[in-house]
């Protein structure tokens, strides 16, 4: 499989690569910076990411909203809109995007991002992952997307191969990066969810 990766270069995007590199698949990582020899774009240009989506079997996105105390919403959502526009142009109908936990349920009509011992420091982002789901679900219904949230914890730790998955509920506490990655090259290679929102923990 031939994938773009944008966002490669982070703790969850570089773990997705060296697990689909392990895999035999062919990943093009795209970084604003264009560290570690990755192609250089921002996710809000329409324009380049439809030049690197060319030809593609799939596109990861794998970008988090800013974190320098400006509003976050914005500029993740004019990324999303910009990256469907891009596989629209390139003519790549599948899309897998690294989502957040916040919006995921605890108990029916409850997110996790809505109960009283959230971290504050957090929310904006979580608010700002759920917006995302959103347009995606909205806007992106002539694509094959799915959408992966993560367990409340997401960190760097063993890969051992296992997860749980669910759906719009909360299913554990924690999953590693790598663990994480293992499930989302899972939902690559046989896409079982297709325009679904997943969720994966240990």
């Amino acid at each position: 499989m031939n994938i773009l990766l944008i966002g490669a270069g982070g703790m969850i995007g570089s773990r997705v690569a060296a697990e689909a590199t392990g895999r035999g698949h062919q990943v093009t990582g795209v970084t604003r910076s264009g560290a570690n020899g990755t192609q250089v774009a921002d996710a809000a240009d329409a324009e380049a990411v439809a030049a690197l989506a060319k030809g593609k079997d799939a596109v990861v996105l794998s970008i988090a909203p800013p974190r320098d105390g400006s509003e976050p919403e914005a500029p993740l959502l004019a990324a999303g809109r910009a990256v469907l526009t891009a596989l629209r142009t390139a003519g790549v109908d599948r899309l897998v995007i690294v989502g957040g936990a916040g919006s995921l349920e605890i108990a029916p009509g409850t997110r996790l991002v809505d109960t009283p011992d959230f971290p504050e420091i957090y929310k904006k982002e979580a608010l700002s992952h759920a917006a995302l789901l959103e347009v995606i679900r909205a806007e992106a219904g002539d694509l094959r997307w799915t959408y992966i949230s993560p367990a409340a914890q997401i960190a760097p730790g063993e890969r051992t191969g296992a997860y749980r998955k669910g759906g719009d509920t909360l299913v554990g506490p924690f999953i590693s990066a790598e663990d994480y990655a293992v499930a989302l090259v899972d939902e690559l290679e046989n896409p079982t969810t297709p325009s679904q929102r997943i969720s994966v923990a240990h």
